[in-house]
């Protein structure tokens, strides 16, 4: 069962995080334990899904983008955490399908809004997706800042034991008065998102929302 790998690989993963890195995680207190969820976060690493995986107390169902799965290593280790691919830079409906079921099945879906991990480690400008998805669904927004993943990108990393923070924000609900969801809509509240992860990390991991300040 997907899920039964996903747990056996998060199982294995933290042993590896406390040994390999100086790792810690904050705000564990603010994860709801149940209902719908949807964890955003910075996106520099491939080990931020595992990483996410290890430091939230849910499992997560993660949105990846499609070229994953046909990878010789990525694929399987995908598959394990039972995402699922989605078409970036086109409405990828069926995407959205299985988004709107991962929600209102009670589970927590983990999307990255910058959609690509960021060559610098600073945010990007993040996309609108998980701005529809929220509102579409009425869900629950868990941020998260991730600092010092970037350091993983490399296997010397595990000479260097480099210092790994996980901070979870408090979740939040976008604000939605009802009717067509537009561009004028999601572009403020995706603005919104990238805003509360921003504030979960140092002033140079923040780019593109460095000076930006939450609602």
């Amino acid at each position: 069962m997907p899920w039964f790998h996903g747990l056996g690989i998060t199982l294995v993963m933290r042993p590896l995080l406390f040994l390999f890195t100086n790792y810690k995680v904050e705000g564990g207190e603010n994860v709801p334990q149940e209902g719908p969820l949807i964890v955003v976060s910075n996106h520099v690493s491939m080990t931020d899904p595992p990483v996410l995986s290890t430091s939230i107390p849910r499992i997560i169902v993660f949105m990846a983008k499609e070229e994953i799965f046909s990878h010789p290593i990525l694929g399987p280790l995908g598959r394990g955490w039972h995402a699922f691919p989605v078409r970036r830079g086109q409405l990828d409906r069926e995407a959205l399908r299985q988004a709107d079921h991962v929600l209102r099945d009670g589970q927590a879906l983990g999307m990255f809004p910058e959609a690509m991990r960021s060559p610098t480690g600073k945010m990007q400008q993040g996309y609108t997706g998980v701005a529809l998805i929220a509102l579409r669904s009425k869900s629950l927004i868990l941020p998260v800042g991730i600092e010092g993943a970037s350091e993983m990108n490399k296997l010397t990393f595990i000479f260097r034991r480099p210092r790994l923070i996980v901070n979870i924000g408090r979740p939040f609900m976008l604000p939605y008065s009802g009717g067509r969801l537009t561009k004028e809509q999601l572009s403020p509240a995706t603005d919104m998102i990238m805003r509360k992860i921003a504030e979960l990390l140092p002033e140079d991991y923040r780019g593109y929302y460095a000076d930006r300040k939450g609602d």
